[in-house]
């Protein structure tokens, strides 16, 4: 094979120009391939080893960071239970992707059904055939855990509670959380109606991170709404049941639950110094309970962790060469920030490495996974992350391809 093309080569000065190219391109191969050395300077450890999580009295629990997405602690975080009012995290979520996407808005007035207003348990205290705010029942649903609120932006949604259950469902499988079917808006008991601690530590990442210009709905600790039928004067407000609202300043939601099969559940986030945890806590034996826990494992979170920037998302990383295109190169880059969770004071430890196939061939599309970006703890792998093509590149002409290929052939003789 090599004899027919050295002899379609009519002159010496052509073998000079291909060993010469050879020698420009083999180096960024090597580049690409090489790891970067990139060193992140994190903080001086005092604890040595990290503990084991504290001891909590809990069925089920996560604590996650909500940046990196990293598992700090777990226990049963996949048992699938009956989530109670924290199911309401998921009907608020989608209230607020509706009015995001324009479909609701904030001061639409909703109708009251019967069934919102006698549903009973938890309440903001609606009246059948009495039109309120959507934002009113927003407020009710997160801050008091109206189960009437619940039903009634249910309907104004989907036209249906059942429907509103499907529509809850198909987001959760949409967003990851792949241990979770509702069968209502709510959280009133009923059979198949059940998550898990990741799923709604998931979802409480969304919450967060999605729709930030309603978040502070979940801080407030108050929430007041309806008249005395006698007096005619308000109704006295009704307080938030998260506990940590008023003993820790760093956190500012999310959702409490409680149903006497499981117990008490609590979905609690906290920010500090730059840094958001989330933990769901399932199966308490009651409010106090699971508010110290929840405070345990946030103590824990935020003073045995540290967060790394590794790189952002967006940026181009690397310039890549690209074979028999209409074009011989393109970045590539990751499409979210690459955020490591580590121990702390291990973070100086971390290296990055990006590995791209180095005869990579043309058709590629946009967003297309051309190689990988490695963040090694020293001898371990932390994270790995898909390195995507950031434009696409279209086959080239017959003599570019023909071309390119001769190349490669030598520089795989002279490898």
């Amino acid at each position: 094979m090599g004899k027919r093309i050295l002899s379609s080569l009519h002159t010496l000065e052509a073998l000079h120009k291909l060993e010469a190219l050879h020698k420009l391109v083999a180096p960024r191969w090597l580049k690409a391939l090489a790891m970067t050395g990139l060193v992140f300077v994190g903080q001086t450890s005092a604890y040595g080893q990290i503990p084991s999580p504290p001891e909590v009295s809990l069925k089920s629990y996560i604590l996650m960071d909500a940046a990196s997405g990293e598992v700090l602690a777990s226990q049963n975080p996949d048992e699938p239970m009956h989530p109670a009012s924290l199911t309401k995290m998921m009907t608020a979520y989608l209230a607020e992707m509706e009015m995001a996407a324009g479909n609701i808005h904030r001061d639409d007035q909703v109708l009251v059904s019967e069934k919102a207003w006698s549903l009973g348990g938890s309440t903001m205290f609606i009246e059948v055939g009495e039109r309120v705010t959507v934002e009113d029942l927003l407020k009710g649903i997160i801050i008091v855990s109206g189960n009437d609120a619940s039903v009634a932006v249910a309907e104004h949604i989907a036209g249906s509670e059942g429907a509103f259950a499907q529509l809850m469902t198909s987001t959760a499988q949409r967003l990851g959380m792949n241990n979770t079917l509702f069968q209502n808006a709510s959280g009133w008991p009923a059979d198949d109606h059940y998550s898990t601690a990741r799923d709604l530590a998931i979802l409480g990442k969304h919450i967060v991170q999605d729709y930030p210009e309603y978040y502070g709905w979940y801080a407030e600790k108050y929430f007041q709404y309806g008249v005395d039928k006698k007096t005619g004067k308000p109704l006295r407000r009704q307080a938030n049941r998260n506990r940590l609202l008023w003993t820790n300043p760093y956190v500012d939601g999310l959702k409490t639950g409680h149903i006497e099969d499981t117990g008490y559940h609590l979905a609690v986030t906290s920010e500090r110094d730059d840094r958001r945890l989330i933990a769901v806590l399932l199966g308490s034996a009651s409010e106090k309970q699971r508010a110290d826990d929840a405070q345990k494992l946030l103590t824990y979170g935020f003073r045995f962790f540290e967060n790394v920037d590794v790189k952002k998302g967006g940026e181009p990383l690397q310039t890549v060469k690209v074979w028999k295109g209409d074009i011989s190169e393109i970045t590539a880059g990751i499409t979210e920030d690459l955020i490591v969770t580590v121990p702390r004071g291990t973070g100086k430890n971390l290296t990055a490495s990006l590995k791209i196939d180095p005869k990579l061939e043309a058709p590629i599309k946009k967003g297309q996974t051309i190689g990988s970006v490695n963040v090694m703890l020293e001898d371990e792998l932390v994270r790995e992350v898909p390195l995507i093509a950031q434009q696409a590149v279209e086959p080239g002409g017959f003599f570019k391809r023909i071309w390119d290929s001769i190349v490669l052939f030598f520089t795989g003789l002279f490898a």
